[in-house]
């Protein structure tokens, strides 16, 4: 008969593993989800939906579908908090970057909230496909759940600091897990 003893390094190896994965994250597990209603802001008339959803490898594939907007390229943006109560959208606080990265191309050194720029076509639609390999959809510092989504009202130049001269917020949304939570954002370091 085995020792209760013998139990005991495996499962205190084990919980600290699974505390180590709830503070700083994985990618979540795979097909883990988080969506994103936006509604304009201001005088826009931008609506549409954003989903984010973990892989096998770690990474978030993140899918959009806009309408509403002037046709042309629009910046898109995870910034820090989930909050759109503000008109202009400010309420959001700044791009998402936990490791003061300068802004830039997504997956080119860029800060986790950079997502490039959406191109409307002359209805005004556009979609975006993009794979994230800097955040996750876990509980963590670099979790998107519980922050905001922002599209701007004119291109992301992708170079200037610290936020591409994007212009003024036209929506806005609220990343929820796959269950319609916003579990509390844990602040970045």
């Amino acid at each position: 008969m085995t020792s209760p003893r013998n139990y005991v390094l495996p499962l205190t190896v084990a919980l600290a593993v699974g505390i180590m994965v709830v503070m700083f994250g994985g990618g979540g597990a795979d097909g883990e989800s988080a969506t994103a209603e936006l509604k304009a802001l201001g005088s826009s008339t931008v609506a549409g939906k954003a989903t984010f959803t973990a892989t096998s490898d770690g990474k978030v594939l993140v899918n959009a579908d806009i309408s509403g907007l002037i046709p042309g390229k629009h910046g898109v943006h995870v910034h820090e908090f989930g909050d759109c109560s503000a008109p202009d959208g400010m309420s959001a606080g700044g791009h998402f970057n936990p490791d003061s990265h300068e802004h830039g191309a997504p997956g080119v050194t860029a800060h986790p909230g950079d997502l490039g720029n959406l191109e409307a076509d002359a209805n005004g639609r556009a979609t975006l496909s993009l794979v994230l390999d800097q955040v996750t959809l876990d509980a963590g510092p670099l979790s998107v759940v519980g922050r905001g989504l922002i599209v701007h009202a004119d291109p992301d130049d992708l170079k200037s600091q610290p936020v591409g001269m994007a212009g003024a917020r036209i929506a806005c949304a609220v990343i929820m897990d796959d269950t319609g939570d916003t579990r509390p954002v844990v602040q970045a370091k």
